[in-house]
């Protein structure tokens, strides 16, 4: 009877001891997939409307433009920077790892829908600061420019995302638009702006401006294009110098993007486009007093890249924090290239009426 019990026991714990190296192995896969190869991602704000919704779930391609090797290895699994519930960071610092890439970044092409980390989140490692998504629209070594909301690269108009949407004041023959109508065309920005029922703005596509203009209450529709050489306080652009770079989101720039190997003149009208790139993303000591510039302790009047940067807007031009606010994004930054919609579910809605189920498995365009 003794011999009975004791070969229970131990069938029972090689069974455990199987389940747990199962277990084991399926973390270690997960991990391995998460960090090299492809991740899920989950859209927050607007800014990439309608092109990706919020609620949408991302699968990114972490290998699409070379595998980020990790930059800081202790960390808590299946967190990216803080821990459930306490909301304290889910790493540790103690070990940080050199920026390195299994691969290159020459498959980054224009329009690519890009994630990355955010580069103006100085408070955390740049591997867990926080996950943002735009469409890279100037590589290194183009010249951008925005000329009354038309994006220019080197020169020549660039296309727009199929869905991109802009801004628009809609005005009425004082009779009051359907909140209906404008919802099943959509649109989910703007509204009401004057006491009367004549003046309303919303952010349109191309389809849903053509939509608006055929409402018979509908007289007219104006474009909202902030005018050039005027820099709003409000809206404070990169690189947050108006008095030799007054530009806004509508006009912007000409803006030449930094290429790695690229050597530039500096001088006290164009430091604060470079300032965060030399002391900041490629960690030097910047000195500027009066008409003098020293780097690393040596006064100098140029300088050379060590990386390449990247400039990223949003399809919702007229709503989206993206490069025009906060600049370029570094190399070191670049994560991977969104796919696919596996998911996407709608905002305080219950399950199932919530799933958009069109868009499930949608590739990302």
């Amino acid at each position: 009877m003794q011999q009975v019990k004791a070969g229970h026991q131990a069938m029972n714990i090689s069974a455990i001891r199987e389940w747990l190296y199962a277990a084991l192995f399926a973390v270690i896969i997960t991990i391995f997939i998460r960090t090299f190869i492809a991740e899920v991602y989950i859209i927050p704000t607007s800014s990439m409307e309608k092109t990706l919704l919020v609620g949408d779930y991302l699968l990114v391609s972490k290998f699409s433009y070379g595998i980020r090797m990790p930059i800081t290895p202790l960390s808590l699994p299946f967190s990216h920077n803080t821990m459930p519930f306490s909301g304290k960071p889910s790493y540790s610092t103690a070990i940080q790892f050199p920026y390195y890439r299994l691969g290159k970044l020459n498959n980054l092409q224009r329009h690519d829908p890009v994630v990355f980390n955010y580069p103006i989140d100085d408070r955390q490692p740049i591997d867990k600061r926080e996950n943002y998504i735009k469409r890279c629209i100037a590589l290194p070594a183009d010249t951008f420019e925005i000329i009354n909301r038309q994006v220019y690269i080197n020169g020549k108009p660039d296309s727009l995302p199929a869905l991109a949407q802009f801004n628009y004041f809609v005005r009425t023959d004082k009779t009051p638009l359907n909140p209906q109508t404008i919802a099943k065309m959509g649109i989910t920005e703007g509204g009401l702006r004057s006491e009367n029922a004549d003046l309303y703005e919303y952010t349109l596509t191309d389809a849903n401006l053509i939509k608006v203009k055929q409402l018979q209450n509908v007289v007219g529709i104006d474009t909202i294009v902030r005018a050039k050489g005027i820099y709003l306080p409000h809206e404070p652009v990169f690189p947050q110098d108006p008095q030799n770079f007054p530009w806004n989101i509508d006009n912007y720039g000409p803006l030449v993007i930094p290429a790695k190997g690229t050597t530039i003149n500096l001088n006290a009208q164009n430091i604060s486009l470079y300032s965060r790139i030399i002391e900041v993303y490629e960690g030097n000591q910047l000195q500027v007093t009066n008409n003098s510039i020293s780097i690393n302790g040596k006064e100098t009047n140029t300088y050379t890249f060590a990386m390449d940067y990247y400039f990223m807007l949003g399809d919702n031009r007229q709503n989206s924090a993206d490069s025009r606010y906060w600049g370029f994004v570094p190399e070191d930054h670049i994560i991977g290239k969104a796919k696919l919609v596996w998911l996407s579910a709608e905002e305080g809605i219950s399950f199932p009426d919530n799933v958009r189920w069109e868009r499930m498995f949608k590739p990302v365009e």
